[in-house]
């Protein structure tokens, strides 16, 4: 749907311990600002000491206006119970920049549908440590940078320039779309926004080069990909979205890597749809994805 669509539209998350009033609170401060609640979530993970979270999605003309009376209000119903919140005027989409290398699936498909209109960012760049995309990035209207990688395991001078391009384009989070750089501990902690990646489900157990020639040679019936937040930890952040495809004894691991990589595409764009549209909510390692 265009952004444009919900003009005068406002998301709130909220997530905090779980206790009695809460709805009640959260759907009396919509109302009272003259807000039309027209979409509700929530979830508890147990309603006595558990953990609470709700996404709402509210409408009030001239919202833009009234928006700091809003998170004023918020601030001030919530502060009793203790909850953390979010409050977002989702007609200004969130800037998402993507970093990308030679394999060139995932990007091509994220770059198609924010030009139809399915994805609601806005993409000030596109960066990769090679030049092969550059033609098909600048094709879709959206700038192009080259950070060329640096050999051995030290690539501070690399992410130093990444830091600082997407520092100035003012991103809200940035996607690895099969970008096959391993990012540092040190790199995680300055972006100060969410890295979503996306990788095949075979790691850990096919982990490193041809991972689908490793799964061809054991036999597997199930491929997939996986889209998850990144962390220090190597692939094992917050997953926010799966999904596989059967194989058979009878798929070539060419075939293998063409459905993989349609598994991969569609994953990723769900998963960033999601984040865009805030129904992701990070719970420890896991996610709440309303």
């Amino acid at each position: 749907m265009p952004i444009d669509a919900f003009t005068d539209h406002a998301c709130l998350i909220v997530s905090g311990p779980d206790q009695q009033g809460l709805v009640a609170a959260v759907t009396a401060l919509v109302a009272r600002h003259g807000g039309n609640i027209v979409s509700l979530d929530q979830h508890s993970t147990d309603p006595v000491g558990g953990d609470f979270f709700q996404r709402v999605v509210f409408h009030r003309e001239g919202l833009a206006v009234q928006l700091d009376d809003i998170r004023a209000d918020v601030d001030r119903t919530l502060a009793p119970f203790e909850m953390s919140w979010v409050l977002r005027d989702i007609s200004i989409p969130k800037r998402m920049a993507i970093l990308a290398t030679t394999d060139d699936h995932c990007l091509l498909d994220l770059l198609w549908r924010h030009r139809r209109g399915a994805l609601p960012v806005e993409i000030p760049m596109v960066l990769s440590n090679h030049t092969t995309t550059a033609e098909d990035v600048t094709s879709f209207g959206v700038p192009f940078v080259h950070v060329p990688s640096q050999k051995g395991p030290d690539k501070s001078e690399s992410e130093a320039a990444i830091l600082a391009h997407l520092a100035e384009a003012k991103v809200d989070f940035v996607v690895l779309a099969r970008y096959m750089q391993i990012l540092s501990q040190d790199f995680l902690e300055k972006v100060g926004v969410p890295v979503i990646n996306i990788h095949h489900s075979f790691l850990p157990a096919f982990i490193g080069a041809n991972p689908y020639q490793k799964a061809k040679d054991r036999g597997v019936k199930l491929i997939g990909a996986t889209a998850h937040y990144v962390t220090q930890d190597l692939d094992e952040g917050p997953i926010i979205e799966q999904d596989v495809v059967r194989v058979t004894h009878a798929d070539s691991v060419p075939e293998l890597r063409r459905r993989g990589a349609d598994v991969e595409r569609a994953v990723l764009s769900r998963a960033v749809l999601w984040h865009a549209q805030d129904r992701v909510l990070r719970h420890g390692n896991h996610t709440i994805v309303f």
